[in-house]
């Protein structure tokens, strides 16, 4: 296989799908852990063609999603208090905070600007000598060395009005998060490809071991994500457990050496706190001391105080992979794309946004 169509190829999925039907006697709890997957698999209509007896749940796999609401508030603060230009990633525009989100600060006058790369807030912070620049840094281990590289660049060009305001998460810490939830019963899981590809998987044996998973790297087309269910669901059947790698055509064992690299020379490993989880030790990346004139944390000292979600939104539940999108009792109520009490209805990987657009369920909750 080389082309892109060849991984949306409904014949080959149908027969993936048959397989699956012949393979499962007795249910199956499997999560797939990136928004990513989420979206494919509920875009393409893949979840109704499962058999019953196969439960597909989604997981933390949204770095948006999982972005804390004080993080929020203090990338508004920057871009409010500091008159900082504010750049950050378009999705994290509409992430509701306490009080109001970045596009609410843009709409009330703040420098806040949608971004495709760290790189332009370096460029940015060059013309601009005399103002701040924040890069408000999110993602799991697939942006970081891109975040990592826009430190670097400015360091060598002696720019110093540039700095990142870090809030990257680690994939499988979130796993074993998951699997020592009480309320979370999940018997294998799908695994991000795109991660894998910067990070290998080496990672993963451990967690195969501790819990006695099965875990499938897979990747985003509909080809992908039913041969990785069908590999799992064989090794559920069987009893067995191992990792394996269905994206072995972008994944390697020992992923991208000169991005982990890059990754390991800026940032170090922390715990980090998730929207709607808690704190996760070692879930997380911090700049490292040689590196701390880049940091925002450090540069500005913003305290921002933290302050309750929503009771009225199942973020937290719906990234653990309890409880589905739409039995949420604001799904679509309250809690629309263009109102969103949390961020998994605002993100492109949010599993809520993708039930909202594309499962029209909407009906069922009226």
């Amino acid at each position: 296989m080389k082309y892109l169509s060849e991984y949306r190829d409904a014949d080959l999925v149908a027969k993936y799908i048959d397989e699956i039907h012949r393979t499962v006697t007795r249910p199956w709890t499997i999560m797939e852990v990136c928004g990513g997957q989420t979206h494919s698999l509920v875009k393409n209509g893949l979840l109704q063609l499962l058999p019953e007896q196969v439960k597909m749940v989604h997981g933390p796999g949204c770095p948006v999603c999982v972005t804390p609401l004080h993080q929020i508030d203090k990338a508004v603060h920057l871009a409010r208090a500091h008159d900082v230009v504010l750049c950050s990633y378009g999705d994290m525009l509409r992430v509701p905070g306490s009080e109001m989100s970045l596009l609410e600060a843009k709409a009330a006058g703040a420098d806040v600007r949608i971004l495709y790369s760290p790189l332009e807030a370096v460029k940015i912070a060059q013309e601009n000598p005399g103002r701040e620049v924040v890069f408000f840094a999110v993602g799991f281990e697939t942006t970081a060395p891109a975040n990592a590289l826009s430190v670097i660049h400015a360091q060598r060009a002696g720019v110093k009005n540039y700095s990142i305001l870090t809030s990257h998460v680690l994939v499988p810490p979130a796993i074993e998060a998951v699997m020592d939830d009480d309320e979370a019963h999940i018997q294998g899981f799908l695994a991000a490809g795109h991660v894998c590809a910067i990070m290998g998987i080496e990672e993963y044996y451990p967690i195969v071991e501790k819990y006695k998973i099965p875990i499938v790297v897979t990747g985003f087309e509909p080809v992908d994500l039913v041969q990785g269910i069908l590999m799992v669901l064989r090794q559920l059947e069987k009893g067995t457990y191992q990792l394996e790698n269905q994206y072995s055509r972008i994944v390697r064992p020992e992923g991208n050496p000169e991005a982990r690299k890059i990754i390991g020379q800026v940032f170090e490993v922390s715990d980090r706190e998730w929207r709607g989880i808690g704190n996760i030790p070692g879930s997380g990346y911090e700049l490292r001391a040689e590196f701390s004139e880049y940091d925002a944390n450090r540069k500005f000292d913003v305290r921002i105080p933290k302050v309750s979600e929503s009771e009225e939104c199942i973020a937290g539940q719906v990234l653990k992979g309890i409880k589905k999108p739409y039995e949420c009792p604001q799904f679509g109520k309250k809690c629309k794309p263009q109102s969103p009490l949390g961020a998994p209805m605002v993100s492109s990987e949010g599993a809520c946004a993708a039930y909202y657009h594309f499962l029209q369920v909407m009906e069922e909750v009226e």
